[in-house]
C-alpha cells in the first residue's frame, strides 16, 4: 500500500466520536456563558501581526504565532489567542456598544509549540469576558463562571481549583524589595516561570536578570505566603463576593500565579489539576489597558481562556466524559426488499418531517446485516416494512434494547415513536 499522508504535525483529526466530544464541551461552555446573560460572537481567523506586537508577549509573537507574508506583503497570523481581536472589535464599534459587554467566543486556535501531553499546534479554546467593568464584583463573577464550567463538567473541588492572585498587589509587594517599574516585566517573567522551571535554572535565571541573592530571597519568602491577600483590597472583596456565590471551595491564593501575557493589569487566576498532572485548565485576568492599545479609548476589562485538550484529558482520566453513541438518530429503517425500497424512504420522510431522526439502509441486503448495522450505530428501535406489514398498513417495530417485537399501525407510528424515544 502507498503510504498515507500525514496530517501537519500538532493537529488532530475529528472522528465522529472525537467530535462528539468537541460539540460536547462547547455545549457546556455555552451553557455556562448564556447563565450568565453572555452573547456568542467570533472573530477572524486571520489577523494583522501588528495586533499581538508588544501586546501579547515577545514568547508569543515571535517564537509561538503562525506568521506569512499575503500577496500584498503584509504580514498576517494564524490568531494564536482572541483577546487582542476582542479589543480590537470593541475599539470600533466603542460608541455604539452598551457597557458592559458580556461575550464569549469558542473557535480554533494555532501556536507552533513542542507537541506533548497537553498540547497541540491547533486547538480549540473557550473565551468568555466582560468589557466596562472595573469593580472587584466583575472579577469574581468571572472567576465565578470559571467554577460554574467545573461543577458543570462534573468536576469537584477535590479535582480542580483556580489559583487567583492579583498583578497589582505583586507590583506594590516587589516595590517594597526594590523592584523598579523597569525591572517589573522580568520580574513577572521570572515568578511566571517557577513551575516550568527547575530551582537551579530558576535561580540562576533570577540572577541573569539582575536579582541580588537578596531580592532573589525576599521573592521566594512572598511566593510562599499564603496570607499576602490580605494586603490587597481588591482580593479581599473579590474574595467575599465568591463567598456569596458560593463557590469558596474551587478558590485557592496563591502569589505564585501572575500570567505570562503582558497585558494583565490586576486580579489574575489560573485553574488546575489538584493531582498536579496536567497543564493549566484555563488562565485569564483583568486587563485595563488593551482596548486603548489597539487604537480604542481607555476601557476596563477582564476574561479567561479555556483550551479543549488538558480540560478533555482531565475528564476522560476521570471517568466524567460522557459516552457517545455512533448516530444521533435512534430509529432505523430498514429495507425488506427491492420492491419494497419505496415504502421505506416514504416512511423515513414522514418521521423526519414529524421531527423524528431517521437512519435508512441503503440498497437491499439481509435483514441480518441490516441489524448488526443498526446496532453498531446505536440505534434503538428498527423498523421492518416487509410484504405482509405493507399489505396491512402496518410496522414492526423492535426495541434492539429490550429485544421485543411490537406491530404498529402506520397511522400511529409517529406517536408510538414519540413516547418511546
Amino acid at each position: 500500500m502507498k503510504n498515507t499522508i500525514k496530517s501537519v504535525k500538532g493537529t488532530r483529526d475529528f472522528y465522529p466520536e472525537d467530535m462528539a466530544i468537541r460539540t460536547w464541551l462547547y455545549t457546556q461552555m455555552k451553557k455556562v456563558s448564556e447563565s450568565f446573560g453572555y452573547q456568542e460572537y467570533e472573530a477572524p481567523i486571520l489577523e494583522t501581526l501588528d495586533l499581538y506586537a508588544a501586546k501579547s508577549g515577545e514568547e508569543l509573537v515571535e517564537k509561538q504565532s503562525y506568521v506569512f507574508n499575503d500577496r500584498s506583503g503584509q504580514r498576517i497570523t494564524l490568531r494564536p489567542e482572541l483577546t487582542p481581536s476582542l479589543a480590537r472589535m470593541v475599539a470600533t464599534k466603542q460608541n455604539q456598544l452598551t457597557y458592559p459587554l458580556r461575550w464569549w467566543s469558542y473557535g480554533p486556535f494555532w501556536r507552533y509549540e513542542r507537541p506533548q501531553k497537553g498540547r497541540t499546534r491547533e486547538f480549540f479554546q473557550w473565551n468568555i469576558d466582560m468589557i466596562g467593568d472595573r469593580t472587584p464584583q466583575g472579577d469574581a463573577e468571572m472567576i465565578a463562571i470559571a467554577a460554574t464550567f467545573l461543577k458543570q463538567v462534573g468536576l469537584t473541588s477535590d479535582q480542580a481549583k483556580i489559583m487567583v492572585n492579583n498583578r497589582t498587589l505583586m507590583e506594590e509587594e516587589t516595590l517594597k524589595i526594590g523592584i523598579t517599574a523597569e525591572m517589573r516585566r522580568p520580574v513577572f517573567q521570572l515568578i511566571d516561570r517557577i513551575e516550568k522551571m527547575s530551582p537551579e535554572k530558576w535561580q540562576e535565571y533570577a540572577f541573569e536578570i539582575g536579582l541580588s541573592a537578596d531580592q532573589l530571597e525576599q521573592i521566594k519568602q512572598m511566593l510562599d505566603n499564603q496570607d499576602l491577600w490580605k494586603n490587597s483590597e481588591e482580593l479581599t472583596q473579590t474574595f467575599a463576593y465568591l463567598e456569596a456565590y458560593g463557590l469558596s471551595e474551587y478558590i485557592q491564593y496563591t502569589p505564585r500565579v501572575i500570567r505570562g501575557l503582558d497585558y494583565y493589569t490586576g486580579t489574575v487566576f489560573e485553574a488546575y489539576d489538584t493531582a498536579g498532572d496536567l497543564r493549566a485548565l484555563f488562565g485569564g485576568g483583568r486587563y485595563d489597558n488593551l482596548v486603548s492599545d489597539v487604537g480604542g479609548a481607555p476601557v476596563s476589562a477582564v476574561g479567561f481562556a479555556a483550551g479543549d485538550v488538558v480540560i478533555s484529558i482531565l475528564l476522560q482520566e476521570l471517568g466524567l466524559m460522557p459516552e457517545f453513541s455512533g448516530s444521533p438518530a435512534k430509529v432505523f429503517i430498514t429495507t425488506f426488499s427491492e420492491e419494497l425500497q419505496t415504502n421505506s424512504l416514504s416512511l423515513a420522510s414522514k418521521l423526519r418531517n414529524a421531527g423524528i431522526d431517521v437512519q435508512t439502509y441503503p440498497g437491499y441486503t439481509k435483514l441480518g446485516k441490516q441489524f448488526k448495522y443498526a446496532d453498531k450505530k446505536g440505534a434503538e428501535f428498527v423498523l421492518i416494512i416487509g410484504e405482509e406489514e405493507a399489505q396491512n398498513n402496518q410496522i414492526t417495530v423492535k426495541d434492539l434494547a429490550k429485544g421485543e417485537q411490537t406491530l404498529v399501525l402506520q397511522d400511529k407510528i409517529i406517536t408510538y415513536l414519540k413516547e418511546k424515544i
